[in-house]
């Protein structure tokens, strides 16, 4: 049984420690979350100032021309940093109770899922419903396939390219090309197109 030091959850979680997500900061969180990437989700593709403007209020940070095309879905959306030209197409899930950081020009394809949130592996951790969270990093001009899924605690470097479907376990090297499940990198002679 964990003892309890005074913090809230959602300073546990911050801290990357183990919490449970409740509480009423966390639940005012993803309510405010849900209520912003609905209305995002909800704009008309002409409206790029309106959505421009949802991002800046849901996301940590947002650099200059990028585009998230909805629907998009998160928990909390302030854990979210996406540099200068990051692309992300239909459909991705970002589960950001840690950080999530995307470099500059990156390009995400359809329903990808760059996941934070982790459980414990002791069972008895899990049945008192602790769970944490571990950053996921996205390097500069890192292309990532369609359906691909980062697991937490996961740093791709900078011009990676990530296989769609691929379900990514470990780092990933600059410059490297991951697939399958789990993604396994391929000899350089393979990367050629």
């Amino acid at each position: 049984m964990q003892k309890h030091d005074g913090r809230s959850e959602k300073e546990k979680m911050l801290a990357g420690e183990l919490y449970r997500a409740s509480g009423p900061e966390i639940a005012a969180d993803v309510l405010r979350a849900e209520r912003l990437f609905s209305a995002y989700n909800d704009t008309a593709a002409g409206d790029a100032a309106q959505r421009a403007a949802i991002l800046a209020d849901l996301l940590g940070s947002v650099g200059k021309d990028v585009v998230l095309r909805p629907p998009f879905y998160c928990d909390y959306g302030y854990n979210i940093h996406l540099a200068d030209g990051v692309f992300a197409n239909f459909g991705c899930v970002f589960l950001d109770v840690a950080a999530i950081e995307v470099g500059q020009g990156a390009q995400i394809g359809t329903c990808v899922q760059l996941l934070t949130a982790d459980h414990p592996r002791d069972p008895a951790l899990r049945r008192q419903g602790l769970e944490c969270g571990k950053p996921v990093r996205i390097g500069a001009n890192v292309w990532i396939g369609s359906g691909a899924t980062i697991l937490p605690g996961v740093t791709i470097g900078d011009d990676a390219i990530v296989g769609a479907g691929s379900v990514v376990t470990r780092d990933v090297p600059d410059g490297a090309t991951v697939m399958g499940n789990p993604a396994r990198m391929r000899k350089p002679s393979q990367n050629k197109a």
